[in-house]
């Protein structure tokens, strides 16, 4: 049905952009000029579904967005242009993803032109390929185990979804936002997970397996995003409370 619904168009190429499935061969011939594919990486790096989350997950120093020529394989067609970024580490998959709808944008608008005018020439990819595959829902569950500055990475690059969450009274607690923060050495330290007090610049400070993560904003299952200041102000005996990476279990 969608190939008899493409071939009624006619059309020339088939540009496609976070499509997560690759195109079979007899779709892709309903397109005399071939395919296009915007793909939200530096490939060969970050080929698959995720590419914007791998890179936040990775601390990559930089990643940027492709247009390839669609292949039978998964991101693996020549390059036609590339634009890069530089991450200082404080991006989001939402600040990630509205850079490259826009850019990318831009960016398939330019090759379409080189194509049309004879001057597009792509080229194979260098480097040893990477692939990152589907983000599900479980993937945000924070384990307080790992070091700050992971749990940071993990927030950052599931703002969108699945969002980074734990359980606090049994109640899922999703963080939307948060910053790594240097561990006190003066302190003794406490179990991961648990909440160690509020700092009233950075935030709501929780034990990691290394270092402190200070929570920015958060929102109780069912209930409206808060401030962190917002969200102590309603909470009782938050310090010294654990946020836990399992929910509450049922009685049979």
């Amino acid at each position: 049905e969608a190939r008899a619904a493409a071939a009624a168009l006619a059309p020339d190429i088939l540009v496609s952009f976070a499509y997560g499935r690759i195109f079979g061969p007899k779709f892709l011939s309903l397109f005399p000029l071939g395919g296009l594919n915007v793909h939200p990486s530096l490939l060969p790096r970050h080929r698959g579904s995720s590419p914007i989350q791998h890179a936040i997950l990775e601390r990559d120093a930089e990643t940027g967005i492709c247009v390839q020529a669609l292949a039978l394989e998964m991101d693996c067609g020549d390059i036609f242009a590339c634009e890069r970024i530089g991450l200082s580490g404080r991006e989001s998959a939402s600040s990630l993803s509205a850079w490259a709808a826009e850019r990318g944008a831009l960016l398939i608008e330019r090759v379409l032109e080189d194509m049309e005018a004879g001057r597009a020439r792509g080229v194979p990819q260098v480097g040893e390929p990477s692939y990152c595959g589907k983000i599900g829902k479980e993937d945000g569950l924070l384990d307080w185990s790992r070091s700050a500055e992971e749990l940071d990475a993990r927030i950052r690059a599931f703002d969108l979804w699945p969002l980074a969450y734990g359980y606090l009274g049994g109640t899922r607690l999703n963080i939307l936002e948060a910053e790594p923060s240097p561990a006190r050495a003066a302190l003794p330290r406490a179990l991961p997970g648990t909440i160690l007090g509020i700092d009233p610049a950075k935030g709501i400070l929780v034990q990691t397996g290394d270092g402190e993560l200070a929570l920015r904003r958060l929102q109780l299952a069912g209930r409206k995003a808060l401030s962190f200041r917002e969200f102590a102000n309603g909470a009782r005996n938050l310090t010294g409370s654990v946020i836990e990476n399992r929910g509450p279990r049922l009685e049979n």
